[in-house]
Formats: structure tokens, sequence, C-alpha cells
């Protein structure tokens, strides 16, 4: 009899570089499984939020068409499902990718012991990292904080390097559907209301869509990406990053494959992003109380405000500062927003509007596409002064200065701020200085059809220093 494996699918949903898949395909017949766990994830902070929901339903679309319609869904307990199925099947082994999030490895660990306890052979093997959290540590074998160090001397230096891709095996043999398997319908991921509809005006999903994406980024937007990257105007900021949390396309993938494309500095520039990811991932692997709680404890202390009325004008890009409003409108446009923005709209909720970074994170995990638990809470913290290698409390950017220096043409901003799109460029990052002529003949009712600053940043900017000097006793 033909030996059966279980590959279990999780934010790995690709044919190739797939190490688990692999090594089920070489033990004989595959169920390929997707189980959305509806269980386990019991806090807030690790819920799916609508937008990746919404792109996990059609990744998954795309793999089962890739692999002839043959991959098993599931809704619940993880744990339950996989025990009905060895109960059910004739299986001899079960393999998965991991996962890094707190209570993944709580819920992947109780598995593969059951697993053992049954005589079931369990395999794991690392798909979405380049380095293990835990083989990059001081040489005292505490785990780093910052992220020079970690990764310059942890990862590049004192560790042999990432792993080579994995090769595809070309003839999965695949067992025929399962009774128990849903449609993928049946798991719900889809939002109620119609946000939905414009995302897909934005996006393309699945493997090949994130092959296609990073060529393109590869021919063209890799030259310059050193400097261009910050500049959200250009096209050289890749897009892959709903792509790669997925696992649409791996990182090991992508690093192996950019090493000649460009000028060094630039292939040491995106290299070094990937490894920011690398070190998000580290940090939640551990510090996971990080994921809920300040990693500097200090911070506990920091007097937030929760001013309704200054969320809302944040979250719908109407705080009266052009870049910051331009940011959260991609945000609900596209479910994306460009890096160098996501550090000025974070800024000014945290160190502006002196509400607490969690709100923003919340936000940021139900409308971001590539709404990632590791970057998300890591970025936060880091701009929010609270996390490890974070920017000094003191750093507070500026969205004039920002505006100016980044989107010098404006042609972000008035892309989805339309209201300014005929401002003179002298005044569209403080449209406040325009005279009423001016903002007359520009279309623009001030504090009708575009608001008024809702604070001064002056003034803001002193009453969180302020604030964080109370703390520092």
């Amino acid at each position: 009899m033909k030996k059966i494996s279980i590959h279990w699918f999780r934010n790995d949903l690709r044919i190739n570089d797939n190490p688990s898949l692999n090594f089920a395909a070489e033990n004989g017949k595959v169920i390929p499984i997707f189980i959305h766990d509806t269980v386990n994830n019991t806090q807030k902070e690790f819920n799916i939020g609508e937008a990746s929901a919404w792109w996990l339903h059609y990744s998954l679309e795309a793999l089962n068409k890739s692999l002839d319609e043959k991959v098993n869904f599931f809704s619940g307990d993880p744990f339950k499902i996989i025990k009905l199925l060895i109960k059910n099947y004739d299986i001899e082994s079960v393999s998965w990718n991991r996962c890094y999030s707190p209570w993944e490895i709580k819920r992947d660990t109780e598995i593969k012991t059951y697993l053992k306890k049954n005589n079931i052979k369990v395999s794991t093997f690392n798909s979405s990292l380049l380095w293990e959290p835990w083989e990059i540590l001081k040489h005292d074998n505490s785990p780093y904080k910052v992220f020079s160090p970690f990764y310059k001397k942890g990862c590049l230096k004192n560790h042999p390097g990432p792993r080579k891709v994995v090769k595809k095996i070309e003839n999965i043999v695949l067992n025929d559907n399962v009774v128990e398997s849903l449609d993928i319908k049946s798991l719900d991921l889809l939002p109620k209301h119609h946000w939905k509809d414009k995302l897909g005006q934005h996006w393309n999903i699945g493997e090949a869509a994130a092959m296609d994406k990073y060529i393109k980024f590869r021919d063209s937007g890799l030259l310059d990406y050193k400097q261009g990257r910050n500049f959200p105007a250009k096209e050289n900021v890749s897009m892959l990053s709903p792509h790669i949390h997925f696992g649409e396309i791996s990182p090991h993938q992508i690093w192996f494959d950019s090493k000649v494309l460009a000028p060094e500095k630039d292939i040491v520039h995106f290299h070094s992003e990937l490894g920011w990811r690398e070190f998000s991932y580290y940090l939640i692997y551990h510090f996971p109380h990080m994921c809920t709680e300040n990693l500097n404890k200090q911070f506990d202390k920091f007097p937030w405000k929760m001013n309704t009325k200054y969320l809302k004008a944040w979250q719908q890009g109407k705080t009266g500062y052009p870049i910051v409003d331009a940011g959260m409108r991609e945000l609900w446009e596209t479910g994306y927003m460009h890096n160098r923005v996501r550090m000025i709209v974070a800024s000014f909720l945290v160190k502006n509007l002196l509400i607490d970074w969690k709100i923003g994170l919340e936000w940021f995990n139900n409308c971001l596409c590539d709404s990632d638990l590791a970057n998300n809470t890591a970025s936060w913290q880091w701009t929010a002064g609270s996390g490890a290698d974070a920017a000094p409390y003191f750093r507070i950017f500026n969205p004039i200065l920002q505006g100016k220096k980044f989107d010098p043409d404006g042609s972000y901003t008035k892309k989805y701020v339309p209201e300014l799109k005929h401002l003179p460029k002298k005044y569209l990052f403080e449209p406040w200085e325009a005279d009423h002529i001016i903002l007359t003949e520009s279309g623009i009712d001030y504090g009708i059809n575009y608001p008024k600053p809702i604070v001064s940043i002056a003034h803001s900017r002193d009453i969180a220093l302020h604030a964080f000097e109370k703390i520092k006793k």
C-alpha cells in the first residue's frame, strides 16, 4: 500500500521552495491540508484582520488551482482535525513549515507531542525565515536587542547563511480529496462589506503573481533602491510584503536571486530590509510578551490619551496634515502603505496625538493586506520608543518636513488627497500658509472640503516630550 503523508499548509502557500511539501511528496501520496484555526488565536492581537483574510481567501484559491483542486480545507481546532484525519486515513507522517508567533508555537508543540506519542512521524522545516531565531545569539547565549549587531554579527558573520532554495518535486502524487474537506467559501474569510471590492483593483494574488511582482521589482526597482525606497512616488519598493507574509514567495528565493542584479549598495540595503523582517520575528520569539505589552516596561507608566475624535480623523485621513492623510487613505484604498509613510503616520498617532501604539497596531492589523504580527508589533513599538532598538522618544517625525523631503513634487500626496491637487507645491504640506485667494483658486474651501490641522505640531511635540520626561523619573 502506498504510504500517505499529510502536508499542512500555513503561511507557505506555494509549490516552489517548500521544504515540507517536498518532504511529504518524497514519502508517498500526499494529503495537502489547510486549517483555518478558529480556536487557538484567542487574543485580539493575534486575530487575522479583514484585509489579510481577504488576501488569504484568494491566495488559497490560487494554491488550490496549482494543485489540481486537491487541497483540503478545514475550519476549527487543528489538533482535533489532525486527530480525525489520522483516525480515518492510513497516515504515516505529518509535516509542516514552522510558524513563530507565541500562540502558534504552543499549538504546534502540543500537536507534535501527540503525534510522536501515537507513532506518527512528524517533521517540521524552515520555510519563511532566513535564520532560525534560536540560532542567532550573543556570546553569552542571550538574544540581541539591537538590529545592527544582530544582523551584521549574528546573522552575516557568525552564521553559515540562509539555506539554499529547495527545488520542487515535479510529480507530486496527491491523494483524492478527503470527505471531511470543506470548500474555500466555507472558511468564511471574505469581509461582509464592499471594502474588499476595491482592494481587488490593486493586487494580483498567488504564487505566480508574487514571482511576477518580484521580477518586475528586480528588473526595474532594485537599481537605486537604497535612496529611492524612501520616496513613495518612486517604483523602488517591491510591494512584496503580503506575498512574503503568506508564503507565496520565500525570502530564500529573493535573497539568492537578487544577489547579482544591481549595484552592491542597493543589494546590501535590500537584503538588510529582509534582515529587519528577520529581526521582528526574532524579537517576538525571544520576547513573546511584546506582542501585547511594552517591551520597555518604563512605558507602562506613559500617560496615553484616548481621544476618539482624533483617532477617527487619523483613521479617515482627515488630520489636516497632507502626508499623514495621504498615507491613511492609501491604506484604506489599497490595503497597503509605503514604509516611509507608515513611520510618519505612526509617529503622528503616538507622539502628536498621544494615542497608545496598540490602538494603531489594531487598525493596521485590520487594514493591511500584509498584516504580520511580528512586523506590525516590532514596528509600532519601535516608533513608540517602547521596543527593542527603538527610535529615541524625542525623534518625532515632522509631517511637514517629511512631506517636503520625500514627496517633493507632491505626486503621492495629491494622488490620495485630490482636494489639494491644484494647490501650489509651495503650500502643499502646510496649506494654512496659503492666503484665501490662493486657496479659493485651488478649489479649497479650507476647513470644509479639507480639514484644518487637528493639533499643532510644535505644541503637541512639546506635550509628548514632557510626558516622556515624566516616565524617565
